[in-house]
């Protein structure tokens, strides 16, 4: 079996945090900007399926798993659980400032029946890249205040909080088909996730880009000048794809591991914010 990077002192603490439940706020929450509100609204709205299917994807292998990673799934699922129950609630507002994601839900359930229908090892594949996904978008934001800047304080709140969990979780999925690969060559461990990170990569951002265009559509504003913003958030200001680029990258190496890159130090800096005792402090 590879080895493991995961810090030996890492605790995953699961925060039971509750958000903005009855707040109203603009439709385009994020500065008054269109493009940037409807890219995490557009994270958004998958998260509380897309992590039903990740705990479903770990757990099944838990029972392969060593007691330290055992705990640490545990602690992974209960704050997954949570960061359904929050977006759950966020999502909520989305539809309270005009916005019908009936469609959009359509959509995110048919990917979902499709990524249950492949084989369990797949589907932590499928798991294992896509908390890299969220780990180096967490990592990015974190590091660059200026992805949050102009959004009320309630929800930069939320998405603070979400990304140190990620962070702070962002192993446990990889760890995981690890021990569930111990038995396979290193180039068929590498081949695979490489493999299933390649397809995964085209499906996340054309859902991502799928969903932005709805809300666009319902703007009244899907037009080529509003694509071309979109691609200037991405590469430009703040350049949130830019930022992340190089790390993305690094999974398709034959070593990587998510914890290669220490970034604990994110996890004390918003636990101070949100008023938690920081078990990375």
């Amino acid at each position: 079996m590879a080895a493991s990077l995961t810090p030996h002192d890492l605790t995953i603490h699961p925060r039971d945090i509750k958000f903005n439940r009855a707040g109203h706020h603009t439709r385009w929450w994020h500065g008054n900007d269109p493009v940037r509100t409807a890219f995490f609204n557009a994270l958004s709205v998958v998260f509380p399926a897309g992590e039903a299917l990740f705990i479903e994807a770990v757990r099944r292998f838990r029972d392969q798993a060593d007691p330290v990673l055992r705990t640490q799934i545990a602690a992974f699922i209960q704050q997954e659980t949570l960061h359904t129950r929050e977006h759950v609630a966020f999502n909520r507002l989305i539809e309270q400032a005009g916005y019908d994601t009936r469609a959009i839900n359509e959509y995110i359930n048919k990917r979902m029946a499709f990524a249950r229908s492949r084989p369990p090892i797949a589907q932590l594949a499928m798991t294992a890249a896509l908390e890299h996904f969220t780990a180096i978008l967490a990592h990015g934001f974190l590091s660059h205040a200026k992805h949050l800047q102009g959004v009320p304080d309630d929800i930069a709140r939320l998405w603070r909080y979400h990304a140190i969990e990620e962070i702070e979780h962002k192993a446990v999925a990889y760890d995981t088909y690890l021990a569930a690969t111990k038995d396979w060559s290193p180039f068929k461990r590498w081949y695979v996730r490489c493999k299933v990170m390649a397809l995964i990569s085209y499906l996340f951002w054309r859902s991502n880009v799928r969903h932005m265009a709805d809300f666009f559509r319902q703007d009244g504003i899907n037009t080529f000048r509003t694509w071309l913003k979109v691609l200037e958030f991405h590469f430009v200001r703040p350049g949130m794809l830019r930022i992340v680029f190089a790390d993305y990258w690094k999974y398709y190496l034959p070593n990587f591991h998510p914890w290669r890159i220490d970034d604990r130090s994110f996890i004390a800096d918003v636990d101070r914010q949100l008023g938690q005792k920081s078990a990375a402090a």
